[in-house]
């Protein structure tokens, strides 16, 4: 036998899901016992938020945006941007700058859409599929605040620092768009 016959006689063979095989070494309990979990409601939530920059017509070395840092299960603090529930009667926009205000005090208006985020998670039982709407935003005052109980701290961070900072690559990739249209916006104005 070559070396090449004898390396494939060794190669496992993938095992296959589903098959009438494995099908019959199911027992009768195990599948009474799975018929009889109950499945989980699956509920659908939005909510909005933004990246609020202050310093957005000033040098690029100056502009910062307000975080928010909140611990987790294990103790950690989590950075990410500011968000929440969509309100009746709100659009994502009201949402978004209500939110920011809420959890961070900064006071902001809408400049560009950043795209959305969605996810899923589980919680009381439930599965939850989150769509967050988040928006590019001016800072137009307020003084940075922590007194949002859902939020342990706030923080002004550098937007070269936001890739570093935030914990979620998904918001990092957000913060990318959000420099692009910056830079865009500030060639416009050139």
């Amino acid at each position: 036998m070559s070396p090449a016959d004898r390396a494939n006689s060794r190669r496992r063979q993938p095992r296959r899901r589903g098959s009438a095989g494995n099908a019959a070494k199911t027992t009768g309990a195990q599948r009474g016992e799975a018929e009889r979990k109950p499945r989980m409601r699956t509920v659908r939530e939005t909510s909005a938020g933004g990246l609020v920059v202050d310093g957005l017509d000033g040098p690029r070395e100056k502009r910062c945006a307000a975080l928010i840092g909140r611990t987790d299960r294990r103790g950690r603090l989590l950075w990410s941007l500011p968000k929440g529930h969509i309100e009746e009667g709100e659009t994502a926009e009201q949402t978004a700058i209500r939110e920011v205000q809420e959890e961070t005090g900064i006071h902001g208006t809408v400049v560009a859409e950043l795209g959305s985020i969605d996810y899923w998670f589980v919680t009381e039982g439930r599965r939850v599929h989150k769509t967050v709407h988040h928006y590019l935003m001016r800072c137009l005052g307020g003084e940075l605040s922590d007194a949002d109980v859902e939020v342990t701290k706030v923080a002004w961070v550098p937007l070269s620092e936001l890739d570093s900072r935030l914990a979620y690559a998904d918001e990092r990739r957000l913060a990318e768009v959000a420099n692009r249209l910056i830079d865009r916006m500030e060639n416009g104005r050139q």
